[in-house]
């Protein structure tokens, strides 16, 4: 009997294997071999099946360990992307918020539908001032000054300063009311005292400078966000007992009363003025390039100019030639590395600080202004302004309460002037070709929007500041179609969003040919031919003996310098007496540049969204106009 027909093969077990001869020797002599061998086979199959497990355990380990390690990396480059975003979001968040969120909370909690509306509308826009300031390296100014008709260019640009006067203003007057409230100020020494934001710009701000330097004048701006965003949340906190938030959740819902009221379409229309202003558009396209700017110098893919020592009595000057950020254009690779990083930044700041902020006032004044008693006490809570609310927060919960608001509007309001002055920078030098010293631009920004302020102080005092306050966000309604009109053409042209793969125009980039890997071709003779500019330098040939041989034609895909696309080389041999010379050309003779303007479904929601702004401001305009009660 051959009893090696028992082994069964699925055990794969060898039978040399002493231990295991052993064993079928053994059951053979006592009689009970199948007995034997089914309880060996078993146990070493349990035994194998250990094994497998302990090496899945091992796979899954390491698996997790590698999609942890994925993750920690993406939060930690994302942390380096923190500031634009939080910059933007103080636009969404200044007293001209707080003044139209307070006025809406006269229907309560129902207008939070038409504010957060307002932000999506707000946040889309947005995302295109930054894709069209990532992909160009100019920001909306600039490209205004490129790409439109000079006449045109002008128009925007006049509209422009209006926004910027308009935006100041508000700043002015929350901050004004902020100092009397707290410090128990006259309105005039408030308005007159907001000129010391001056000095932190003066100090503080380097458009142009190393990205540190950007980054810690980011952070101050952050402290002052944060320091908002935690006084509405102990806002919130104190106001809580007496919410109802079914009604608020409710809020966020559609509602008739929006539709039937007009009053709650015109303060709707006021709502969108305030969360979205025309300088945040300019601000959020040029200030996501410093970090653009820094990944190509310290890639080697530019080459910043050497500044220019000025005079120290330099004030302002018109700008003949090309600036540094007229010049730079960003690789591609640059535009890869920031743009999901950059755009994923500003969504999450304007969801999770400025929507959280214009939702929180609505919140706390809906609640607040739901007594029968204003602190005139005659019960008429339409007219309610910034005093109203913090003399409700300061009886009803507590003079906590209200110190609290009157800080949180203190930060917006500093905060907000000190990104109205980057902003109106840009406009003046991208749309006029003029330079201005920051102190002297925010001097004459600043008297601009402080004299009608001063007038009215003198005149009409608070209630004068709060229909000022009111009315500025309503002339920002109006001239919002007028600045973002522009923005949407541009980003949907192609000629404008095309980004080029091979450098050109860009004589700090480094060429398709460094890009390819010389020990492909087996230290062969190479030749680098036909860059983009169609020069060779000879010094950059490698040239070294042949060690073997090459075929009459090779053909081979090598992939652009952080592109991803493929460029088609071709490999020759050229024979000779003593040596095989391997000449390598490339096709990338011509241009070649990635669309990264709107698709279709992107530029007809972009058209749509501007063609709602429109409607609403100029039928806003057009009630005014008629003598209806709208409320400003």
């Amino acid at each position: 009997m051959d009893y090696t027909s028992l082994l069964n093969p699925r055990t794969n077990v060898r039978q040399e294997d002493p231990f295991q001869s052993h064993s079928i020797a053994e059951t053979i002599a006592t009689g009970s071999s199948t007995f034997e061998y089914r309880n060996s086979e078993d146990s070493f199959l349990r035994n194998a099946q250990l094994d497998d497990d302990d090496i899945d355990s091992d796979s899954e380990l390491k698996m997790d360990d590698s999609r942890h390690s994925r993750v920690f990396f993406v939060l930690k480059k994302f942390v380096k992307y923190i500031g634009p975003g939080l910059m933007v979001s103080v636009s969404y968040m200044d007293p001209g918020n707080f003044s139209s969120s307070i006025s809406s909370a006269q229907f309560q909690y129902k207008l939070l539908f038409s504010l957060m509306v307002s932000n999506m509308m707000a946040g889309f826009l947005q995302i295109l001032a930054s894709k069209l300031g990532i992909c160009t390296g100019q920001d909306l100014a600039s490209n205004c000054r490129t790409h439109l008709p000079k006449y045109l260019n002008w128009v925007i640009y006049v509209f422009a300063e209006l926004a910027v006067a308009a935006t100041d203003m508000a700043e002015i007057i929350g901050t004004a009311i902020a100092f009397n409230i707290l410090f128990g100020l006259p309105l005039l020494g408030g308005v007159l005292l907001t000129f010391l934001d001056i000095i932190f710009v003066l100090m503080a701000y380097r458009p142009n400078g190393p990205l540190v330097v950007i980054q810690v004048f980011e952070a101050a701006v952050g402290v002052l966000v944060l320091g908002t965003v935690v006084c509405f949340i102990i806002e919130l906190v104190n106001v809580s007992p007496s919410t109802n938030w079914k009604a608020v959740f409710r809020g966020f819902l559609p509602s008739k009363e929006i539709f039937s009221d007009t009053k709650g379409l015109y303060l709707s229309a006021a709502l969108l003025g305030s969360n979205l202003m025309p300088h945040s558009l300019y601000l959020g396209s040029g200030v996501v390039q410093s970090r653009m700017k820094a990944f190509d110098i310290r890639n080697g893919f530019y080459s910043p100019p050497v500044p220019q020592k000025k005079s120290k009595l330099f004030l302002c000057g018109s700008l003949d030639g090309e600036t540094e950020q007229s010049k730079y254009k960003p690789s591609i690779n640059a535009i890869k590395d920031t743009m999901s990083y950059t755009i994923a930044e500003m969504v999450i700041s304007l969801v999770t600080v400025a929507l959280f902020v214009n939702a929180s006032i609505l919140i706390v004044a809906g609640t607040a202004l739901s007594t029968p008693m204003d602190d005139d006490g005659d019960g008429d809570l339409e007219n309610a302004d910034l005093f109203t609310l913090h003399y409700l927060l300061s009886s009803q919960l507590s003079k906590a309460a209200g110190t609290v608001f009157a800080l949180a509007l203190l930060c917006s309001g500093l905060c907000g002037g000190t990104v109205v002055t980057i902003a109106s920078q840009m406009i003046m030098e991208g749309h006029a070709r003029f330079s201005m010293h920051p102190a002297l631009r925010r001097i004459i920004t600043r008297l601009f929007a402080i004299t009608p302020c001063i007038v009215v102080v003198l005149v009409q005092g608070r209630e004068g500041l709060s229909s000022i306050l009111n009315a500025s966000q309503v002339v920002l309604s109006l001239l919002l179609p007028f600045i973002s009109a522009p923005l949407i053409y541009l980003t949907c042209k192609k000629s404008i969003m095309r980004v080029s793969l091979n450098g050109e125009d860009r004589s700090d980039q480094r060429s398709i040919a460094e890009s390819i890997p010389l020990s492909t071709f087996s230290e062969d003779t190479i030749n680098l031919l036909s860059d983009q500019d169609e020069q060779v330098d000879e010094s950059e040939r490698v040239s070294d003996s042949v060690s073997e041989c090459v075929p009459d034609s090779v053909s081979e895909c090598v992939p652009d310098s952080g592109s991803g696309d493929p460029v088609t080389t071709e490999v020759n041999q050229v024979s000779s007496s003593d040596q095989a010379t391997t000449h390598i050309t490339t096709d990338t003779d011509a241009p070649q540049y990635k669309d990264m303007s709107n698709n279709l479904i992107t530029s007809i929601f972009a058209v749509l969204v501007w063609v709602i702004i429109s409607f609403m401001n100029f039928w806003l305009l057009i009630s005014l106009a008629m003598g209806k009660d709208v409320p400003v």
